[in-house]
């Protein structure tokens, strides 16, 4: 394999089908830099997948305690584990379960009262032993609060603490001293994830909710809902099936969007008229047009989307179909909003 550096070639020669062997320490070796990545890549992956085997009723009663929860879910942990802890405390807010991080020492010094029995406490400390977790322990136990402990050493102060354990241990650090925490944090991440996701779906977290946690940003904007931003009441152009040429001409001009709907007297839908169309029943039929009714003059099935559909799927549409607006219907095909290109374009979905 080749690759480029600043202008020079440099050659490695891999033979990534060389088992690695977990207990093995690295070689360090100008010429094996990619193997020396694909090493950490490889111990850090078979952590996560060392701990599938692991997995059992523990999680199980995790995830029971974590969906009856009334209260807060506190996630804690010192050094790297704090790290890990408050990426996992906000997977878990972000897909449907409230939940914040607090620093264990700050734990100890007031915020103890933030805490009341209905809460629940996810420790994070690979050892166990970990001294500013250690000593919240007969707190955590004095307020009742249930614990769960994501640990790598399931003889420890924190397992044996706690209510529930997750075993997350390693069989050794992706670090080629063993001692930077790597595979363990990754590990213990992984385990967040899986315990953040497994409750999303057993709440039936939707679309709709994670919109909702994530309004702003590029993945808010692509969460938006037709509701969120279609245009409504007075500003969608109707006229009825009887309207003559110039009332639908003066809606058209009025709405300022090309177009106008035309509905019955129930106010259903029954087609559109355009710019377009009217350029070219001008041409079709000449001095007529003007005895024409809109019934005569409209397209009959004009695209439509559902309110609750993305925004991003009215951008589709009209892709799809070559048009700039879509129609909202409610139940009874009565339009109740419109959805236009610049309506897309201020929303940012564009």
């Amino acid at each position: 394999m080749t690759f480029k550096a600043d202008g020079h070639s440099i050659q490695a020669n891999l033979d990534f089908s060389v088992p690695i062997d977990a207990g093995a320490p690295f070689v360090h070796e100008e010429s094996s830099l990619l193997h020396q990545a694909f090493e950490v890549l490889t111990l850090e992956a078979e952590s996560i997948l060392a701990m599938r085997d692991r997995l059992g009723v523990e999680f199980e009663l995790a995830v029971e305690w974590l969906i009856e929860c009334t209260g807060k879910v506190v996630v804690t942990g010192m050094g790297k584990s704090g790290h890990i802890a408050t990426k996992i405390a906000a997977t878990l807010a972000s897909t449907g379960t409230p939940a914040f991080f607090v620093h264990p020492a700050e734990l100890r010094h007031g915020d103890f009262g933030m805490l009341e029995e209905r809460d629940i406490i996810i420790a994070l400390s690979s050892s166990g032993e970990t001294q500013e977790i250690k000593v919240v322990l007969d707190p955590i136990k004095r307020l009742g609060l249930k614990l769960i402990a994501f640990t790598g050493n399931t003889d420890s102060s924190l397992a044996k603490a706690a209510d529930v354990v997750l075993d997350v241990g390693v069989d050794r650090e992706a670090c080629p001293l063993n001692l930077a925490p790597t595979s363990s944090t990754t590990a213990a991440l992984a385990m967040g994830d899986a315990l953040a996701l497994v409750l999303m779906s057993q709440k039936g977290f939707e679309k709709e909710d994670f919109a909702r946690s994530h309004p702003g940003g590029n993945l808010g904007k692509q969460l938006l809902s037709v509701a969120d931003v279609m245009r409504s009441g007075i500003q969608v152009p109707t006229v009825g099936l009887g309207a003559d040429h110039s009332v639908i001409l003066d809606e058209i001009d009025k709405k300022k969007l090309g177009f106008t709907a035309v509905v019955d007297d129930e106010g259903q839908l029954h087609g559109v008229i355009t710019d377009g169309d009217l350029r070219r029943s001008t041409i079709k039929f000449g001095q007529e047009i003007f005895a024409k009714t809109a019934s005569e003059l409209m397209t009959k099935n004009p695209k439509t989307i559902a309110s609750n559909c993305l925004a991003v799927a009215a951008l589709k549409a009209m892709e799809q179909y070559s048009i700039a607006d879509l129609l909202i219907l409610d139940e009874q095909g009565r339009p109740i909003g419109l959805i236009d290109l610049k309506d897309l374009l201020k929303a940012g979905i564009i």
